[in-house]
């Protein structure tokens, strides 16, 4: 069997202008990175923005597991098999960051026959979007700390300094550093932080951003630090705003691929789901509701991050309504929640499957109560067994959902139709009456604990002082109407990664919180989430290697 990356590099891409133009979008309108590759310009969004919106169709996935669920490549997929059966689809999909990639998720290109290409490029440097963030992030940073060492005249508290520098790398020896040791001439002595560029809220900014003006409102009024008295101070007050944005000038633009078949793909930005708010831009996704009848979206992780934060964050700040949401699973994955070893999930295990399958039935739950018509499909593996996957259907028919069976790592977009079909039938048949889970009125910890009650089950919250301390803080600064991001491990339910199928009677426990005012959020960080991961053992840039002519390989 062929790897992913075997089968992007046989791939015979199109010019990407031949992809531009099955949207209609004009060669004028494409600002080129070579022949596979482009930024859409600010006309093209002006142009289009009277145009009728598509069909908007979220792709979400139970919590991840070791054996492997296949989000993006059923996104994917199924935006190939829209693309088959002569619908006018794109895909509106996050960028890949380089953390991952070097470290143990790997790329996020999709697998198999549904993957995004040119493949390497997104999985690396792609057209540098994610080195603007750094840079504008620690310009900010950069900017702050010179503020301090030439007078302070803001009169900044430097032990009250809430902005962190970030790196699009995991690297845990930069988490807690100290920086300005050496004469007078090189800073004020301080503790810092780094953060990975996917969990700075300048990422959150971009991705949240409609145009240039919004953007600089939002980077403006992004707290940096707290004075002597407490006052919040922004990156207005010390006068970073324009040229953050000119760094960001570029970037701010969606940038168009396609997949192996050809499918269009706006592919831009991509906060992180456990530590952020886990979507691609809003700029992507609208302009490609006015591009397509179709439009195949997917937020991060499992449904209880990725997919809650779209629609309790994006959704709500954007007016977006989805039309339909998909709900990937394997039966692996169902076998490994209930209690099955990693090795023996190509075994066929009826009660394992009875067990784990508590997963599933949450996250269909949870999705039901946004209102939204709910397709599961089980991603298929060779191994699963025709009563494994009955079984799984009928289960979830038994709970009003529809069900199809998905072959596209196998087969590409034939292998989506079937899931495709029932995508349209379901589009015809029900209606979206979309609604977040809670309104904006309630106070911060109503909504940390309507979160965690109704998405995750849990029996009940728990804060740190420090996190009660800066909840009243930030409810004073008048931004208690903001949303709730919360920070929280992917493999569990709860915020304890262990604890796998559908835990009950455990309680959540906030331990830091703190506010994304350019965002427009406030953060809730649970458990042992880290904003800057770290490298495993045996990190995936040990594969990773180029030759003589330049080909790539180990990336996955």
């Amino acid at each position: 069997m062929k790897t992913d990356i075997q089968i992007a590099q046989e791939a015979e891409m199109i010019h990407i202008r031949n992809v531009a133009a099955t949207l209609d979008i004009p060669e004028d309108d494409l600002e080129l990175y070579g022949k596979y590759k482009a930024k859409l310009s600010n006309e093209l969004t002006e142009k289009v923005k009277n145009n009728k919106d598509g069909k908007l169709i979220l792709v979400t996935a139970i919590n991840p597991t070791p054996a492997g669920e296949g989000k993006t490549t059923t996104s994917i997929g199924l935006g190939q098999a829209f693309g088959k059966m002569g619908k006018k689809a794109v895909l509106a999909l996050r960028e890949p960051s380089l953390g991952p990639c070097f470290g143990i998720k790997g790329g996020a290109a999709g697998g198999g026959y549904a993957q995004v290409v040119p493949m390497e490029d997104l999985n690396l440097h792609f057209t540098g979007d994610f080195h603007a963030i750094t840079s504008a992030n620690n310009l900010l940073a950069a900017l702050l700390d010179n503020h301090i060492q030439q007078g302070n005249p803001l009169n900044i508290d430097p032990r009250q300094v809430v902005w962190k520098r970030c790196l699009d790398m995991n690297d845990r020896v930069l988490r807690n550093i100290v920086v300005g040791l050496g004469t007078k001439m090189d800073g004020m002595v301080r503790e810092d932080h780094f953060v990975i560029t996917v969990a700075s809220e300048i990422m959150a900014v971009l991705c949240l951003a409609e145009d240039m003006a919004d953007l600089k409102k939002r980077l403006g009024r992004m707290i940096v630090a707290y004075t002597f008295e407490g006052k919040p101070v922004t990156a207005d007050d010390i006068q970073a705003t324009g040229s953050m944005a000119a760094l960001l000038k570029d970037a701010l633009k969606p940038n168009l691929i396609q997949t192996l078949e050809h499918t269009p793909a706006i592919v831009h930005g991509g906060p992180f789901a456990n530590i952020a708010h886990g979507c691609n831009s809003v700029r992507a996704t609208k302009t490609a509701l006015k591009l397509a009848d179709y439009v195949v979206t997917e937020a991060g992780f499992g449904a209880d991050l990725g997919a809650e934060k779209f629609l309790d964050i994006k959704c709500r700040m954007a007016g977006l309504k989805p039309d339909a949401v998909v709900l990937v699973a394997t039966v692996r994955a169902l076998k490994y929640n209930g209690g099955v070893p990693k090795s023996c999930l190509s075994e066929e295990n009826l009660e394992a499957l009875k067990k784990g399958i508590v997963n599933l039935e949450k996250h269909i739950e949870n999705l039901q109560k946004y209102h939204v018509p709910v397709v599961v499909t089980l991603n298929s593996f060779v191994t699963d067994t025709p009563a494994e996957t009955e079984y799984v259907e009928q289960f979830c028919k038994e709970r009003g959902c529809e069900f199809a069976l998905s072959e596209v790592w196998e087969k590409g977009g034939e292998g989506g139709i079937a899931l495709a079909e029932k995508v349209l039938e379901t589009l015809e048949t029900k209606e979206s009456s979309f609604r977040p889970l809670y309104e904006d009125s309630l106070s911060l910890k109503e909504k940390i604990e309507t979160v965690a009650g109704e998405i995750y089950g849990a029996a009940g919250v728990t804060y740190s002082p420090a996190a009660e301390k800066e909840l009243k803080r930030i409810e004073e600064l008048g931004m208690g109407n903001f949303p709730v991001c919360m920070a929280k491990t992917q493999y569990s339910l709860s915020d304890d990664q262990t604890k796998l199928g559908r835990p009950t009677g455990f309680t959540v426990n906030v331990r830091e919180v703190y506010v994304s005012a350019g965002a427009g959020f406030v953060v809730a960080v649970t458990g042992a989430i880290m904003t800057m991961p770290g490298l495993g053992k045996t990190p995936a840039a040990y594969q990773i290697d180029v030759d003589n002519q330049g080909v790539i390989t180990g990336l996955f």
